[in-house]
This record gives structure tokens, sequence and C-alpha cells, in this order.
């Protein structure tokens, strides 16, 4: 017999969950917005302009559409990057983990940039073409190395997982202190550089080339939603990062400390993927475009290369 209650419950902390998600979203891109122009020497937008953004676009009216999948496109990105989102342990706790679930996140992360492909795709723009040509090569291409090491990490801890990696870590220490894999963060790291589609991986939305390419016939609340789908793929992202290298961001036990385990490990949390936006954030001031073909070079030649031997030098039993 279901149990109305606690499932109402359930939904209801989901919601707030993924409203949160959205919430340190928008807070972090303004936060890009101001270190960026304080690297460029200008003052910036506030940090807070990340939700006036969104509220300005959804309170617009939407009046250019080109048929029912372009309008879905954005309702179907945001979507699947909230869900991707649950099934991540957020400071140890992960609402819907459960065994396997490295690779269905895996798989709901390539859900919303095909989502995005379609709606751009169905625009007939040719700068979205372009634009969504060179975002699933660039996907194509970093996520080779970043699953390579993510099945080295599969081995090592012999779970597939995520919230089981996170709890060994906490149990032991974090696998950044691993030597083999502070080595497989720093190939992740470069992975997450493009999922993030900052500079130099930043091809698909180059705008002085093609106009911010998939984007470009987006406006209104279409646009906002795909402002909702960027900025919790940032939150989503860093996460996935922190929960396989850092252990998540856990340094207190729930069992041992009660409630102040959930908030210290949250601002741990917090912290941390703060820590690795801002990373990316420097690389993205310093660093120029790559061509998409340098882009590909990059991944496939030396990225895939250095996550292919830590694969094999778990395979063969090598002690990290």
């Amino acid at each position: 017999m279901v149990n109305y209650i606690d499932l109402t419950i359930q939904i209801l902390v989901a919601i707030g969950v993924t409203a949160l998600g959205f919430a340190i979203g928008m807070l972090f891109n303004g936060i890009a917005r101001k270190i960026t122009a304080r690297i460029q020497n200008r003052v910036g937008p506030p940090i807070y302009q990340g939700y006036i953004d969104v509220l300005k676009l959804f309170t617009k009216k939407t009046n250019i559409s080109h048929g029912w999948i372009f309008d879905l496109a954005a309702l179907f990105s945001v979507a699947g990057i909230a869900l991707a989102f649950l099934f991540l342990p957020v400071a140890g706790v992960s609402l819907l983990s459960g065994e396997g679930d490295l690779f269905l996140i895996l798989y709901l992360l390539a859900i919303p940039a095909l989502g995005f492909a379609l709606g751009a795709g169905a625009s007939g723009n040719p700068n979205a073409a372009v634009g969504i040509m060179r975002a699933l090569m660039t996907m194509l291409a970093y996520e080779l190395p970043l699953v390579m090491v993510i099945i080295a990490m599969m081995v090592y801890y012999d779970t597939t997982s995520l919230a089981v990696i996170v709890q060994k870590q906490a149990n032991m220490h974090w696998a950044i202190f691993i030597p083999v894999f502070f080595i497989g963060a720093l190939v992740a790291d470069m992975a997450l550089q493009g999922m993030l589609m900052e500079k130099p991986f930043d091809i698909p939305i180059a705008p002085h080339e093609i106009a911010t390419g998939p984007m470009v016939e987006f406006g209104g609340k279409h646009l906002g939603a795909l402002m909702l789908y960027k900025m919790m793929g940032i939150v989503v992202e860093t996460t996935l990062f922190v929960d396989l290298f850092l252990g998540g961001g856990v340094i207190l036990s729930v069992s041992q400390f009660g409630w102040l385990a959930y908030v210290v490990n949250f601002i741990v949390w917090f912290l941390l993927i703060l820590f690795v936006f801002f990373i990316a954030l420097l690389i993205n001031a310093v660093f120029p475009r790559f061509r998409i073909e340098q882009a590909l070079k990059f991944y496939w030649k030396y990225d895939a290369l250095v996550g292919l031997l830590i694969l094999i030098w778990i395979f063969v039993g090598v002690t990290p």
C-alpha cells in the first residue's frame, strides 16, 4: 500500500533540493561574471545578476517559436539536468542514489545536451547548426577520457555506486590523495572544462564566430530555461568532480555528530564546488579558444592517453 504522506514529503524534498541547486547555480553565474570582469579590469555586474536575468526572461513574452520540438527543448534540458542533480550525493546525502548510478548519471548528463541540440536544430538557423555540431563533437571528445577515469575508480573501489565511493573516501581518504587518481583528477578537470563550456573549450557558443551558436534563436522564457540549465549544470558537474575525487566534501560522520555533520559537510561541499569552479574560471580567463580540431586533438591524443594509462594501471593491479 502506498504511503501518500511519505510520498508527498519525498516529492517536496526533491523540489526543495532542485530549487537549491538552481539557486546555487545562479549565484555561481554571478560570481563567474564578477571574477571575469575583475580579471579584465572591469567592475562587472553584481553577484546577484543571475537571479535578475532569469526573473526578467521568465516575465517576458516569447513571440518566436519553431514548432513543438523547439518549445520542449528547453524544458527537456532543465528536467534532465535537475534529475541528474537528484542522483548526485550532495555533502554525502543523495535522494535517488543506488547501485549502478554512476552509469545512470553519465547517461542523464547527455540527455540535456541532446535535448538542447534538438531544439537548436529545429530553429533552422545555420549558426545554431554549427554550434550544435561543435557541441556534440566536444562532448564526444571529453567523455572518452572522463569515462576511462571513472571506470578506473569503479574497479579500484569495487562499486558502480557514486554514493558508495563517497562513503569509502569518507572512511579512508579522498581519492585525490592517491597518486594515480591525483593524475586522474587532472584528466577529469580538463574534461570538466569542456563540460562547463569554458575556454579553451567554449567552441560551441563562440559569440564572435557564430553569435552564441545553439542559443541564437532562443529568447524570453526559452532562453530563461536554458540559462537555468546552464546554471544547474555548473553545480551538477562540479559536484560530480567533488564526489569522485574529494569525497563529496564529507568530513564528519552523521552517526557521531548528528545534524552538525550535515551542516558542516554541506558548507565544505559548497566551498569545494566553488573552488573547482573558480579553477575553471581562471583557466577560462587566461586561455584563448581552441578550434574544434584542436579540442578533439587535445582530448583524444593527450587526455585520453593519460586516462588509458590510468585504466591500465588499475586493471593490472598496481597499487596506487
